[in-house]
């Protein structure tokens, strides 16, 4: 795997993910170590100290799956916030997990479930909620 970009989170998105992953059982979903070592390497910053272009819970991005040239864009949320609009994303999702916390213009290489790796980069950060001002949603 490719050397991976930094990564920036808030305080209280990872806050709420550990609380997350300690609800999950262990093989709750596939990706979970993955999730576990970004969160671990992670840049951890005050909510009001993100810069605008990252993506955070509750960020909507566009973004380029490289490896089928598709372009989507979804707003990374909760498991709890899921619903059926198809314009939101699960953290706990592998490309979800990937998105988190990667800057406008960052790419990262991403396990698949069942193997072979996602190339995903960030075109743009379309909303961010602690760009709004919201800062403890």
């Amino acid at each position: 795997m490719s050397i991976k970009p930094k990564i920036m989170i808030s305080s209280l998105d990872a806050e709420r993910l550990e609380i997350l992953l300690e609800t999950l059982s262990q093989n709750a979903f596939p990706g979970r170590d993955d999730l576990e070592a970004e969160l671990a390497r992670a840049e951890v910053v005050d909510p009001e100290e993100i810069p605008p272009t990252v993506v955070t819970m509750n960020s909507t991005v566009r973004f380029r799956v490289e490896s089928s040239a598709e372009e989507f864009c979804l707003t990374l949320v909760y498991p709890k916030d899921v619903d059926t609009s198809g314009e939101k994303i699960s953290i706990l999702a592998p490309v979800g997990s990937a998105l988190l916390g990667l800057a406008q213009g960052d790419e990262i290489e991403w396990p698949k479930p069942g193997g072979g790796v996602l190339r995903v980069r960030i075109v743009e950060v379309t909303y961010q909620p602690e760009r709004s001002g919201e800062y403890y949603r």
